[in-house]
């Protein structure tokens, strides 16, 4: 019996290529699954976009001629409106209104108000609706406020018993006054505002509804819903969209529960919504039934071959987990090296390659172990604090210098005295930890860490992410911790130094002035309103000359003490030089500045130094302004503060100048 030599090749299997050839072939069938599903895809989207674009059209078209059919009845109402102009005689009214018989071809009914709301002429006349008062109806309360043609929410017919709609217009006297109202009563079934509705076909589940922007469902093929106030829109988030005044096109739930494609216009003169709506099964129908023609296909090939696939594959399946077991036991240490009998050339090669490198990494582990206690030495000896972390981010080792900056043990979990670091910095540093492992970046950073005793330190960080030679892969990181604390307290008092007064503790001039930029910068942007106090001390110089500088600077400091404890806890009070003083008052009014200077002329002038037993006072002079949209730099705003103090002075000392920006109004004087 002979054989097909092609069959005999694939049956023994005599190579891996013959096998892979295989898997490649069962791998291709699996890929015609996935075309298939792709497909799905592909066309699903193409017919939503289509069905979509075909929506949106309609939507558009329905909108602009429902927006026609209100601006008509407007016109109409407005042309009927300037006719009886603002006649208040009845019979007048409805002599009108019969004369303009044809306007019923848009309207069931026409009213007239007055200005108080009351009907006081309608047509064709029922009886019971004039009289009617509609004062506290929301189309009044918006006719009157608003003095713009609207359309009321949808209303049941007191003769008719159907929805309607009441198109209104204001009616104004020649200026401007409202006077009342002409309202056009439009019902929502027979006066051919949805007749368009009607005609649209959209297969056979697709619908057009119309609702007002308040939610109440003007037209729907569901008559129940038309005017039914326990219709809740809103549940549909693109329906939510609409009603607030978004047009556009989407998929969502329909009222029904199902998911449909939507699409949305307005018809702006009247606050309404137009929605089409096709639920997306039936939209995608036509594709289903093919894709699922396709699918029964692709799988009763796939089950014909499912035997033969299984067959194959265990044959192919035998000699590796032959070599996967060797490979196993040589991990465990029960063998030494991979010992494979197969006649496959492709499997030989293999457990030769693996065996050269177990050979290679058993050399590369015995160096690497001699690496690492180097490593642990040198680490363990160094006087810094150093650490190790795995590519995860973990920290797995910190030598003993390290250990005691942080004061911390050894086998303290890393989550435990990572809540150490400051609640402020921890988050930055978590950030910037994992860029860093990401990025391979070097990681920089200092932060504040609270010891268990309390103490707190600054840290500086720097690590260095380890890369492979080959590859670029990161094996983890290895960084250095230095305790910076003492340097940054001596960095914070040498700002504070920079901008204060050492006599005083008061702020400087450079302090100062860097505080009134920023708050200038503020009123520039916000309009934020500030106040400037600038003032010298009268009659200080005889201090000075007959009880020696030190009973001047205890002078000075009492002052400051009092000045300080006078303003505000946000204000900033400093000396400028000599006994030259500023306030800063950001977020004050002209009115709030007056009265703290006020207190402060008050409280200095109580305050007295004793020499030899002679009691020293001093008064003060105080210069005020605000900050002007005329000043275009802070060196304005001390100026005019400066000419105020002076014209203070000039007025006999102890007392208080304002002096406004040049827009703001003339200069106030105050002792």
């Amino acid at each position: 019996m002979s054989h097909n030599p092609w069959l005999s090749r694939l049956i023994t299997l005599s190579s891996l290529k013959s096998r892979l050839l295989l898997g490649l072939s069962c791998a291709l069938l699996l890929l015609a699954g996935l075309v298939l599903g792709m497909a799905w895809q592909v066309g699903k989207t193409m017919v939503q976009e289509t069905n979509l674009a075909h929506l949106r059209y309609e939507a558009d078209i329905i909108a602009d001629e429902i927006t026609q059919q209100i601006d008509h009845r407007f016109q109409a109402l407005e042309r009927l409106s300037n006719t009886l102009g603002v006649v208040s005689d009845t019979s007048q009214i409805s002599y009108e209104l019969r004369k303009n018989d044809s306007l019923l071809a848009w309207f069931d009914a026409i009213v007239v108000s007055d200005s108080q709301g009351r009907i006081i002429a309608d047509w064709p006349a029922v009886a019971g609706r004039t009289g009617l008062e509609t004062a506290e109806l929301e189309y009044f309360k918006m006719l009157r406020g608003t003095r713009q043609p609207y359309v009321s929410e949808p209303f049941i017919g007191r003769a008719s018993d159907m929805p309607m709609v009441l198109v209104s217009v204001p009616r104004l006297d020649s200026d401007g006054r409202f006077v009342g109202f002409i309202g056009g009563v439009v019902s929502l079934d027979s006066s051919g505002l949805f007749r368009r509705l009607a005609t649209i076909r959209l297969g056979s589940e697709g619908y057009a509804a119309v609702a007002t922007a308040s939610g109440r469902v003007l037209y729907h093929p569901n008559r129940s819903l038309i005017n039914n106030e326990n219709v809740d829109l809103t549940a549909n988030p693109l329906i939510d969209l609409a009603l607030d005044g978004w047009r556009g096109d989407g998929i969502g739930s329909l009222l029904d529960g199902r998911v449909g494609l939507q699409s949305y216009a307005q018809v702006w003169p009247a606050s309404w919504v137009v929605g089409l709506y096709l639920p997306i099964d039936q939209a995608q129908l036509p594709l289903s039934g093919f894709i699922q023609k396709l699918w029964w296909i692709w799988i009763v090939a796939a089950l014909l071959m499912m035997p033969l696939l299984w067959w194959l594959l265990a044959r192919i399946l035998t000699p590796l987990d032959r070599l996967e077991s060797q490979i196993g036991e040589v991990g465990i240490g029960r063998r030494s090296y991979v010992d494979l009998a197969t006649s496959m050339q492709e499997l030989e090669q293999v457990a030769h390659t693996f065996n050269r490198v177990e050979d290679e990494r058993q050399q590369l582990v015995e160096h690497l172990q001699e690496r690492e206690a180097f490593l642990d030495s040198v680490m363990n000896a160094s006087p810094q604090g150093m650490f190790v972390a795995d590519f995860g981010g973990n920290i797995t080792y910190m030598n003993p210098a390290l250990l005691e900056i942080l004061g911390i043990e050894s086998n303290i979990l890393m989550e435990t005295w990572l809540e150490q670091i400051h609640e402020d910095d921890r988050s930055g540093a978590e950030d910037m930890w994992q860029h860093s492992l990401k990025t391979g970046n070097d990681y920089m950073r200092q932060l504040r860490f609270i010891r268990s005793d309390n103490e707190m330190l600054w840290l500086d960080i720097h690590a260095r992410v380890v890369m492979l030679s080959q590859g670029g892969n990161s094996l983890g990181l290895v960084g250095v911790v230095k305790d910076i604390t003492e340097r940054r307290e001596q960095e914070a008092l040498q700002r504070w130094e920079a901008e204060h007064d050492p006599l005083t503790g008061l702020l400087n001039r450079r302090g100062f002035e860097r505080r009134l930029e920023d708050a200038f910068a503020d009123f520039q942007k916000t309009s934020t309103p500030s106040a400037l106090l600038l003032f010298d001390l009268d009659h200080f110089k005889p201090i000075n000359d007959e009880g020696g500088h030190a009973l001047g600077d205890e002078m000075l400091r009492r002052i400051a003490q009092v000045v300080a404890w006078e303003v505000r806890r946000s204000d900033h009070v400093a000396r400028q030089g000599g006994d030259e003083f500023g306030v800063l008052l950001p977020s004050c009014t002209l009115g709030q500045a007056e009265r703290i200077a006020e207190s402060l002329r008050q409280s200095v002038s109580e305050v007295s130094v004793i020499n030899e037993g002679k009691e020293y006072s001093v008064t003060l002079s105080i210069g005020v302004t605000t900050f002007g949209d005329s000043d275009v730099n802070v060196e304005t705003v001390l100026s005019r503060a400066d000419a105020a103090s002076y014209d203070a002075k000039g007025l006999g000392r102890d007392s208080v100048v304002v002096k406004l920006p040049t827009s703001l109004g003339p200069v106030k004087m105050f002792e």
